[in-house]
């Protein structure tokens, strides 16, 4: 898989494991070269290789990303339905998870577009207590370059795409 040729694809495979997830994993390295992983339920990819996500609840991130701004995306599809049907053929007909890599930039403000998003994504949870409390004062973002897509190889379950 190439982030260029398939960035359609990529776009699809995190929307899809947004719906069995709602969250993705982002990770950075800290000052002491150990991996920090933050989970994260506000990516969203851009049409030009570029996604965003609101920074809130994501202190390991932005505390070690001014040392290397360098980031990986895991996205895994968990939908039961996709991997029973991946285990009774016995192979995957799409990947169930990929690995994005990327390079943030400095934290700013949301646009209204990015907030409009947001909204979007969040609108089924509007009247729940903890909606409130989780995404009523989301305003900084964090882009996110990407410049390379791995995927994860599961022996003859995923040979074939």
């Amino acid at each position: 898989m190439e982030i260029n040729k398939d960035w359609a694809i990529i776009k699809k495979h995190v929307k899809d494991s947004f719906k069995s997830n709602l969250h993705v994993s982002i990770a950075v390295v800290n000052d002491k070269n150990e991996p920090v992983v933050t989970p994260i339920g506000t990516l969203f990819l851009n049409d030009d290789l570029t996604g965003f996500y609101f920074e809130k609840f994501t202190s390991g991130l932005s505390k070690y990303c001014n040392q290397n701004n360098k980031v990986c995306v895991l996205a895994v599809n968990s939908n039961k339905i996709f991997w029973i049907k991946s285990l009774f053929k016995g192979q995957f007909t799409k990947h169930p998870a990929l690995k994005i890599h990327g390079e943030l930039a400095e934290k700013r403000k949301a646009t209204q577009e990015e907030k409009h998003a947001l909204t979007r994504r969040m609108r089924n949870t509007k009247s729940l207590k903890g909606h409130q409390y989780l995404w009523s004062d989301m305003d900084s973002v964090r882009k996110i370059n990407f410049t390379k897509v791995e995927t994860m190889k599961l022996g003859k379950m995923t040979a074939t795409i």
